[in-house]
């Protein structure tokens, strides 16, 4: 079955009908949308980044039989040559800091990945986006201009949740792939000042037919 964990993009999305359950998990309890596929929205009741349940979330995914997940993010751009407006399908993450494993108590080690097939299969759905590296921070503030300076070379967009749910995800041997919308430059990129949060809302906002419209496109191929 086909998942899809979103947040503030997805927020502006019209979808379909779908049936909202709790679901108990041994990491605590998740609230899933299901019919066709699995729904979840990590910012379910306006949870920051930073207090996000992803292990119950991955979890619950996981018990309602999801072995194909799309991740959808809102980053800020790390480039001046990607524009707000683009969309980016990660090939690798960076996330060194607050890496969550379900394996706390044991030895067990995931090679990460992003699964290459499920990507190429996204990458055929949505032409118009272009690879990119996903560079995770803690949150919730945003990242100050000397952080941005430090990473932008090896990086390409900034978010706060997507490379956790990768490595979750990997761990459970969900196959994964992710989608990042670009919302905004990050601090300092193009003379970009600190973003603004009701900002990228806004603009989030704005693109809510180009969300629906994408979210419909990968139902109907990957569903």
């Amino acid at each position: 079955m086909l998942g899809i964990i979103g947040g503030t993009a997805l927020l502006q999305a019209r979808l379909p009908p779908l049936e909202i359950i709790r679901v108990a998990t041994p990491f605590g309890p998740a609230e899933a949308y299901i019919g066709k596929i699995v729904l979840l929205n990590r910012h379910l009741n306006r949870t920051p980044p930073h207090q996000i349940n992803h292990k119950a979330n991955l979890a619950a995914m996981k018990i309602l039989g999801v072995d194909r997940l799309i991740v959808i993010g809102s980053t800020g751009s790390m480039k001046e040559a990607i524009h707000p407006g683009s969309l980016i399908i990660p090939d690798d993450y960076f996330s060194p800091w607050d890496i969550p494993t379900l394996h706390d108590n044991d030895v067990f080690h995931v090679p990460p990945s992003i699964d290459p097939g499920l990507r190429a299969e996204l990458a055929g759905i949505i032409p118009e986006a272009v690879s990119g590296t996903y560079f995770q921070t803690h949150g919730p503030r945003f990242e100050t201009r000397s952080e941005i300076a430090c990473f932008a070379h090896d990086t390409d967009v900034v978010g706060m949740t997507v490379a956790s749910e990768l490595a979750l995800a990997n761990e459970l041997g969900i196959k994964c792939a992710a989608l990042c919308t670009v919302d905004n430059y990050a601090n300092g990129i193009g003379g970009a000042s600190a973003p603004d949060y009701d900002e990228i809302v806004r603009i989030s906002g704005q693109n809510g037919d180009k969300i629906t419209h994408i979210l419909t496109k990968i139902v109907e191929k990957l569903a």
